[in-house]
């Protein structure tokens, strides 16, 4: 099996900006769907997810026998260390921006904050999820794919 992995639209390999934290946690609001990676049997393992942000933390919805549900309920001290990746980055041009955070994740145990959860983030899976993830970000990374600089004529 060949994939055709072509270059993108235009010329020039593209240009990587970072992004300041308040920008690239808006940009990874301004979407509903990341992935969120964790570790599992001492493996990483990555779930794709949608989430609502919600004052600068990240919201996700899990069910009972997920993973990250088990995983947040074993945890203790600070919580469980998770990743959380979500980007918009064009198929053909290749341009777009990435967001890369990194922090602890707990689940919420308040009934007032998890119905409200509930109402907010809607799953996008046939399942009941009756479980919500908090993840409060300490390291937040984020890029923009930008075209190359054109030389002036």
């Amino acid at each position: 099996m060949v994939f055709d992995n072509a270059e993108p639209v235009g010329s020039g390999p593209r240009q990587s900006v970072e992004l300041a934290d308040d920008e690239a946690l808006r940009l990874l609001g301004s979407v509903s769907l990341g992935r969120i990676v964790f570790t599992r049997h001492a493996l990483p393992t990555v779930r794709p997810v949608n989430h609502v942000l919600d004052a600068g933390d990240i919201v996700i919805r899990t069910h009972e026998g997920a993973a990250m549900t088990s995983r947040t309920r074993q945890g203790r001290g600070p919580g469980v260390v998770v990743a959380y990746e979500a980007d918009a980055i064009d198929p053909d041009t290749h341009l777009g921006w990435s967001v890369v955070v990194t922090g602890y994740a707990h689940l919420v145990t308040d009934a007032h904050e998890l119905a409200r959860y509930q109402k907010l983030l809607r799953p996008w899976v046939e399942q009941t999820m009756d479980y919500a993830v908090r993840i409060h970000p300490d390291l937040i990374t984020g890029i923009r794919l930008t075209a190359p600089d054109r030389p002036a004529a």
